[in-house]
C-alpha cells in the first residue's frame, strides 16, 4: 500500500515538474516569437517574399540600363560573362565588342550575340539570364521640387511623374517639358515634348504619355528657354 502511494506521489511530482518546465519554455519562447513577427519574419519562411518576387522576370521582359546580365556561351568560358548594361544601352563582350541591349528581350539579345560570334566560332550557342533588374525607373530632372530617380512600380504617366517629384518650382517652364527616351533597340534617343497647360487645360491629353523604364523627364527653367 505504501509503495503504491509513493509511486503515485512520485508520478504526480514528475508531472508537476514537467508542467512547470513546459510553462517556462513557452514563456521564454513567446517574446522571441513576437520579436520575430514584429521584424517582418515568418518562422520557417523568407524574411520578405516580395524581395524574391521582384527578381523574377518573364520571357518578354525588355532589358534596360543598369540591368545585370549573365551571358553564357556554351563550351566557352572566356566569352561567358556577367555584365551590366551601360547607361548608353550597350554591353561589351570579348571579340565582338559593343552590343546594343536596351529594348530587347533576353532571347533576342542572345540571338544577336550568337550571330556576331559566328565570325569567330562555328554554331555558337548563347543563353542569357537577367540576374538583376535595375532599370525599372524614371528620372525627373530640372525645375521640380524633388528631382531624382523614381522606381516604376506600375503604369505611370507624365503627370504622375511630376507629382512623384512633388510638382514644379516657381521658375519651371512647365509648358516646355521634354522626355528623353531610348530609341528602338537602344539606338540613340528620341525627344518628346509636352506642355502641362495643354494636358490639363486644353485638348492635349495625348501628351500625357505613359512612361517607359529609363525615361528622363526634364523640366527646364524659364531662364533657360530660348526665344524662337
Amino acid at each position: 500500500m505504501c509503495r503504491k502511494i509513493g509511486s503515485n506521489l512520485l508520478a504526480t511530482s514528475l508531472l508537476f515538474t514537467f508542467l512547470l518546465l513546459l510553462s517556462a519554455g513557452l514563456a521564454f519562447a513567446e517574446p522571441a516569437l513576437n520579436q520575430t513577427r514584429s521584424a517582418g519574419i515568418t518562422p520557417g519562411g523568407p524574411s520578405n517574399p516580395g524581395d524574391k518576387s521582384s527578381l523574377i522576370v518573364t520571357p518578354d521582359y525588355l532589358i534596360g540600363p543598369e540591368d545585370v546580365l549573365e551571358i553564357t556561351v556554351w563550351r566557352n568560358a572566356d566569352l561567358s560573362k556577367l555584365v551590366s548594361v551601360r547607361p548608353d544601352g550597350r554591353i561589351s563582350l570579348p571579340l565582338i565588342g559593343d552590343v546594343s541591349a536596351v529594348g530587347k528581350t533576353a532571347s533576342q539579345l542572345a540571338e544577336d550575340i550568337a550571330n556576331k560570334l559566328k565570325e569567330y566560332k562555328e554554331n555558337p550557342q548563347v543563353s542569357i539570364v537577367v540576374k538583376e533588374v535595375n532599370s525599372y525607373a524614371i528620372y525627373v530632372l530640372g525645375e521640380v521640387a524633388k528631382p531624382g530617380k523614381y522606381p516604376l512600380k506600375s503604369k505611370t504617366t507624365l503627370l504622375q511623374a511630376i507629382t512623384l517629384a512633388s510638382g514644379f518650382t516657381p521658375t519651371a517652364a512647365r509648358n516646355k517639358i521634354v522626355v528623353f527616351r531610348f530609341g528602338k533597340d537602344g539606338e540613340g534617343q528620341i525627344k518628346i515634348k509636352a506642355s502641362y497647360d495643354d494636358i490639363v487645360l486644353r485638348d492635349g491629353s495625348n501628351q500625357n504619355i505613359e512612361l517607359k523604364p529609363g525615361d528622363q523627364i526634364v523640366v527646364p527653367s524659364e531662364t533657360m528657354v530660348l526665344v524662337p
